[in-house]
């Protein structure tokens, strides 16, 4: 199983760069499904190959992805997911960065949102994976430094779960999951 690095997002350039649409759905994409060439992404997503061969170099320079180099050969290049355990800052301090992780935070939660309404319009289309699934909402009371560590307890189980699609069992299907534990208002 593939290690998976702690990456606190504070730069504001890489924020920017991950906060675009396009590379969003292409950085997806490869986390889920695997590695794949820009020609490859440019056919699924419906863009311009030199597009999509621009956006893996940007997620490429800072570090989202990198060559597989096992499967590329000459001028054909194949891309995969750097394992990363991704954060977004709490408060940033440059107002750049600030605005791009409220971007960044916004589209992660809307895919979580969209994904989850598209399962539970027809739970029993996933089968055994459908009978698997649990939704659950509870509560506890913590400190501040309790609900940190709470946190950094649940990204640990969920990194122990994880693995890239190359190493997938057969049978096995890409998992959504979100987590959000938050003071009640």
């Amino acid at each position: 199983m593939a290690e998976i690095q702690r990456r606190d997002l504070s730069d504001p350039e890489a924020l920017k760069a991950l906060a675009h649409p396009l590379r969003q759905r292409m950085l997806t994409r490869l986390q889920r499904r695997g590695p794949a060439t820009s020609a490859i992404l440019a056919a699924e997503f419906g863009e311009d190959r030199g597009a999509t061969s621009y956006h893996l170099r940007c997620l490429a320079r800072f570090g989202f992805i990198e060559v597989d180099a096992d499967r590329s050969a000459g001028r054909r290049k194949f891309w995969r997911a750097v394992p990363l355990d991704l954060r977004l800052p709490g408060r940033p301090e440059d107002a750049d960065a600030e605005v791009a992780a409220a971007e960044l935070g916004r589209r992660w939660r809307e895919q979580g949102e969209r994904e989850l309404a598209a399962f539970l319009a027809d739970e029993h289309a996933f089968g055994e994976f459908g009978d698997a699934a649990l939704s659950s909402i509870g509560g506890t009371t913590l400190t501040a430094a309790e609900l940190a560590a709470f946190t950094e307890e649940y990204v640990a189980l969920l990194n122990r779960w994880r693995r890239v699609p190359e190493e997938a069992p057969e049978g096995a299907r890409h998992i959504t999951v979100i987590f959000h534990a938050f003071p009640t208002p």
